[in-house]
């Protein structure tokens, strides 16, 4: 076996063993205790995070920053990890400390001069944009490994009045147009609540554990299949324009019908808590869409655009 291909196979040892001995390298790779201890050295010149503990009962731990051994990707897969990070840069905050732009150096360097070639080209022509905050959100690690094991967070939360002080279960963290977004289960009133990351004003995580009754996953998934609890029929008449502008709405998209090329309508089901927002998304449309039920939502768009009317009289 050649000495990369057996430093190679240590480091992947040590990565799993994380505390060993050099007799237990030694035994492990068929090799002496003298050179069990050159390989570990030239391993930490490498730059493994490898820390001694002398005496009995001692011997090699690697720090809680370890070093992945090499991974061999192909051009495509390389690809795709370096413009998956180019997804990410929009976002002030992310859950680990996780240097993207060492990354991307590290992985731009390893490609040869025609890959580098292709990347600087793609950057050109490709890009993942999103709104892009300025507003941190300085908890996102405490609250990944508290939904981890389950744990209590007492948080002081920025709400629309004043901030309040709330105990939950973190289900976990999902990113949306720029934002951190955290459902969380109330133990006390028995619901997931969803709170905006950075929003929290201060966070402790305590040594008290709940199980929430649904996970991450579940979460969202009943957040796209839901049916509303206080249902009302949503009728819309829509111009070519409408059509358009509708199309880019996750939440009307798939209930647009096309009549042809120039008028459609949108029929589907919303929540009585809704119509306020959804008001406000149809009175911007101005012209473009029409909407004939509820009457709730098509008064309330009455009213505002005579209201905007006396505004700028």
């Amino acid at each position: 076996m050649s000495k990369a291909k057996a430093l190679l196979d240590l480091m992947m040892y040590i990565n799993a063993k994380r505390h060993f001995t050099a007799k237990e390298v030694a035994d492990e790779f068929n090799i002496s205790i003298r050179t069990a201890h050159r390989y570990l050295m030239d391993l930490s010149e490498m730059g493994v995070p490898l820390y001694t503990e002398p005496g009995r009962g001692g011997g090699y731990r690697i720090l809680n920053n370890r070093m992945l051994p090499p991974i061999i990707l192909d051009e495509d897969e390389a690809f795709a990890i370096f413009f998956a990070f180019q997804s990410l840069r929009y976002y002030p905050s992310m859950p680990f400390d996780i240097n993207m732009n060492s990354v991307s150096r590290k992985l731009y360097a390893s490609l040869p001069a025609d890959a580098q070639n292709k990347v600087d080209r793609l950057g050109s022509v490709l890009a993942f944009w999103t709104h892009k905050t300025s507003t941190p959100s300085p908890f996102l690690k405490e609250i990944i490994e508290a939904a981890t094991e389950n744990r209590i967070l007492e948080m002081v939360y920025a709400s629309k009045a004043d901030n309040t002080v709330r105990e939950i279960v973190p289900l976990g963290l999902y990113a949306y147009n720029g934002f951190w977004y955290m459902p969380a289960f109330d133990p006390d009133a028995h619901e997931t609540r969803l709170f905006r990351a950075d929003r929290i004003v201060s966070l402790k995580v305590t040594q008290d554990i709940a199980v929430p009754p649904v996970n991450l996953p579940s979460w969202l998934d009943n957040q796209t299949a839901q049916a509303p609890k206080n249902p009302v029929r949503l009728y819309v008449e829509l111009t070519r324009e409408g059509i358009r502008q509708c199309r880019s709405q996750p939440w009307l998209e798939p209930y647009i019908v096309t009549t042809d090329e120039e008028y459609g309508y949108v029929e589907t089901g919303i929540d009585q808590s809704e119509l306020e927002f959804v008001s406000s998304y149809f009175f911007q449309l101005g012209t473009s869409a029409k909407v004939l039920e509820p009457r709730e939502i098509a008064d309330r768009i009455g009213i505002m655009a005579k209201e905007l009317y006396h505004h700028y009289l």
